[in-house]
Formats: structure tokens, sequence, C-alpha cells
């Protein structure tokens, strides 16, 4: 007898649909697995027949065939044990009248017949959806996850006997709530308050994360680059849905959502160690997975120590701050993972790690222009906001009436970005980091006064085009924190402020 139960395979950060089809026959007993599995699924059969047989179950006797249809689609992982658990079910008659024509399922079995969680949820549970199918069966370790997909019923699974006993129709599951998002802020994240001094630099990150603009510190050991870019994650906006959605997707597919959250909350912050190598940070593999710049999709790529970082790793971030995508070729296929994040970075002047050092002798001038050679001027380009973060004063060091809390900025940050929400929505972006060409010209305006300096600037300090938009969309985030509609002189000057370091220092 031949049975069908849909299920689904994650390819990169998308789930394509999977009709998982089985054949018992009389004859001589035989199992054939087809369907381009991978070695997770062919052992399978064997979870198959022991969580059968410890669920009340018998394993079909005779020929079996199993066919994981499209023939020429991989498929990877254990989530294909409990659809093709029911569908030999259905092929044997040991669950008479299951129908499932509108359901897609995924799940690893134990061999004791319960079921465990598998990774990629939310992108099976939105495919499920784009095709059309009604009801979703998943892990309960997994319902959260997909219960946050609109238009779908979500089922818990706890063993095989239950979900043959629901979909021949002798017991009624409750479908999963969807649970709201809200406006998480992380727990664990030092507030600005604790910061002393260095107004400049926060104003800075002020600015950074209300239009999601890149950004470089450099300065001296101790001074405080790292400790500020750790507040960082304190003071950046909510998610929208659709952002949280798109983040949840990625993280889902490497099993990296958190245990008992339906969806990320709270924007990622990624700061890996200098010893990652090109495919940690950009993805890749054999069968290319999300990198670190994936992760940081939507939220924070921190790199400490700039320079310390491969020089063709740090090369590699040029497509993805460029384009806010990674695009990685492999014999397997080509596969696209988006890669839109705010990317911050700290390093030292010198390798002795001060300002001052060449002229006291520390560091000759080939030494101090060999460490900066290793951040490109092309990657350099990229990077909206250079500020220089300099060595606290003692009189600073022993003030302890602290600065202003991060929940403060954060009210400001929030107000600047919802404008931004406000006006790009046609355009399906979020916030002014992420504008393009077309949406400079149509958003940023500006003054006679405006254009004069911002001609000036360009030509004494001969900055590129790249340089130019940037210094445009730093502006337009000044113009929308201080609440004004149109970018003024004042705003193209404190955005040029920020554009000048590179060309103090690299020159």
């Amino acid at each position: 007898m031949l049975a069908r139960v849909f299920s689904a395979s994650v390819v990169g950060v998308r789930a394509h649909p999977v009709e998982v089809e089985v054949d018992v026959t009389y004859g001589k007993e035989d199992f054939a697995l087809v369907g381009l599995p991978d070695t997770a699924v062919k052992e399978s059969r064997d979870r198959v027949q022991s969580a059968l047989r410890n669920s009340g179950y018998s394993f079909p006797d005779g020929k079996v065939t199993v066919n994981l249809a499209p023939a020429d689609l991989k498929k990877e992982g254990p989530l294909f044990d409990l659809p093709m658990a029911m569908a030999l079910l259905s092929a044997s008659n040991q669950c008479a009248g299951m129908e499932a024509e509108d359901v897609m399922m995924a799940g690893e079995l134990a061999l004791t017949g319960a079921v465990r969680r598998v990774n990629g949820v939310l992108p099976i549970a939105l495919e499920a959806r784009e095709k059309g199918i009604k009801r979703l069966i998943v892990p309960r370790e997994n319902v959260k996850e997909a219960a946050v997909v609109d238009g779908l019923k979500v089922f818990a699974a706890d063993n095989l006997r239950q979900i043959a006993h629901f979909l021949s129709g002798q017991e009624s599951l409750d479908a999963a709530a969807s649970d709201p998002m809200g406006d998480a802020i992380p727990d664990d994240v030092p507030d600005f308050a604790e910061v002393k001094g260095q107004e400049s630099v926060k104003r800075a990150l002020e600015i950074a994360a209300s239009g999601g603009h890149n950004l470089l510190m450099i300065g001296p050991p101790g001074s405080g680059k790292s400790m500020l870019a750790k507040r960082l994650p304190s003071i950046l906006p909510p998610m929208t849905l659709d952002e949280s959605l798109e983040a949840t997707r990625i993280h889902s597919v490497v099993g990296l959502v958190p245990g008992g959250e339906g969806i990320l909350r709270v924007r990622p912050f990624r700061s890996p160690h200098h010893t990652i190598s090109d495919v940690g940070l950009i993805g890749g593999s054999t069968n290319p997975s999300p990198g670190e710049v994936s992760l940081a999709h939507n939220g924070v790529l921190f790199l400490d120590e700039l320079p310390e970082f491969k020089r063709s790793a740090l090369e590699v971030l040029r497509q993805p701050l460029e384009d806010g995508k990674v695009t990685i070729s492999r014999a397997a296929g080509t596969f696209t993972f988006p890669a839109k994040f705010m990317f911050v970075a700290a390093m030292n002047p010198t390798p002795t790690g001060n300002f001052g050092d060449v002229q006291t002798g520390r560091t000759t001038a080939a030494q101090a222009q060999r460490y900066l050679g290793k951040i490109s001027g092309p990657l350099l380009d990229r990077i909206d906001i250079h500020i220089e973060v300099p060595a606290l004063k003692t009189e600073e060091l022993m003030d302890h009436s602290g600065g202003e809390s991060s929940a403060a900025i954060r009210k400001r940050v929030i107000e600047a970005r919802n404008q931004q929400l406000e006006r790009l929505k046609s355009e399906k972006l979020y916030c002014n980091g992420q504008m393009g060409t077309k949406q400079i010209k149509r958003f940023v305006e500006l003054d006679s006064d405006s254009k004069q300096l911002l001609k000036m600037a360009m030509n004494d300090l001969g900055l590129s085009a790249r340089a130019y938009d940037r210094i445009l969309k730093v502006s337009r985030t000044i113009a929308d924190l201080a609440g004004d509609a149109n970018v003024t002189s004042e705003h193209i000057a404190e955005a040029v402020q920020y554009r000048s370091l590179d060309r103090q220092m690299w020159a």
C-alpha cells in the first residue's frame, strides 16, 4: 500500500517542501531509502524501527520503499524520522483513517518513540504557510518557535503514539498560542551610567544605534573601547516583528534559538575571536551554513582588536557591508544568506597601543603604518563613523558621579528609529544605515549652505564617493535625533567629523 506525508528540507536558510512517500509490498524483506538522503537520514531506519516497536506498533514486513521527493534535493538531518514513521503506519494499515493531506511534520524520534527537537523549524513553518498547509506538527521543544507564524495551527508532538491517535481522530490536541513580541531588554548587559567620561564616544554610539551605522573606535589600551561596545545592546531599539522573524530564521537553522523562546526578542550581538576563519566569519563549508555575519543579521557584529584578524577574513566583509547579504558558491550549489548588521570594531592606533609611540621612538613609523595598513581603504570606506577614544584623565577616573543611563539614551534612539521606520516603510528598510543611493537622493535634501560645506569637506579631506553617501546617511540620523525634518549644515558638520579620522591616520 502507498502512503504520503508532507515534510520539508532546510537548505541554507530556506525550507523546501518534501513528500515522504512509502510503499509497502509483500515479498522478501527489504528496505530502500531513496531521494538523496545524507547519513543522518539513512540512519533513520533503525530509529524508526525501534520507535514503532516500542510504541506498540510493528515495522512492516516485506519490501519497504521510502522516497523523499523531489529526488534532486539533498535531504539532511533527522527531522524526517516522524513523517517517515507516520507514512509507514499508514501504508501498513496500522493507523486507520489517518488524515494527513493538510499536515506538515518534522521531528527526530528517540528509540522509545519520544519526539526530539530539530533545527530549522521556523523556516519550515514559514514554508508550510506559503504552500497553504493548515497544520504543522513539531517537537514540543520547537513549538514556540513555529507558533510565531500567523495563519498556521501548530501542534506539539510528545511521542509517536500521540500523533498517530491525533491524525486518526482518536485524540485531540490544542494548537499552540502565539507569544507576542514585547520589548525585551537584555538582563545581563551593563549600563552606560557606569561609564566615566568619553562623552564624544557615547554620542557616536548613540548615532550608530539610531541609524544602524557601522562604527570604528580607535584608542590606546584601557581607554574603554571594548567596555563601551559591550554596552551597545542596552541602547539598541527593539526589533520589529519582520526583523525578528528574519533573524530567528537564521538562528533556527543552526539551532541557536534560546531555549523556551519562540522568537529572538533581543538584537543579536556577535563578538567572534580574532582567530576565526574566513568560513566561520562569512559562512560556508561543504554544505554551506550561516557564518557570524549572518548570525548578526539585524543586530551587531563586534570585532575587537581589528588588525589582529586575518586580512583575508576582513576583506570578505566588504560584500555584506555593501550589499547586506552573502553569496557562497560550493559544489552543493549557490546560497545567499542575509547579512544586514551593524559593524562595530575597536583597535589600537599602533602595535604598542598608544598614539604618541611613534614620536617617542617606541614604535617606528614603518611599524605603525604596517599595523594600520592591515585595515584596507575599501573596508574603511564602508565604515560610517570613525571615532577616537582617548585615554581617560585622572580627574575623570576619580569622578563617581556617573553618566547618563542607557534607558535615557535608548528612549532617544527609539524615537529616532521610529521616524526612520515611518519614512522608509515604502522601501522595506528599517534604518538609515540600510539606505542606498536611490533612498539617499529621495530622503536627504540639502540646502545651499549644507551643499557648500559638504563640497569643501570632500575636497579638503579627499573623501571617496562612498564616503559621500555615508556622510549623508549619518547626517540624516543626526537630524532624526534632533527631531529635525531637514538636514542642515550643523548635521553635515557633525557627520563630516566622523569621517576625518581615517584621513588623519591612514593618509
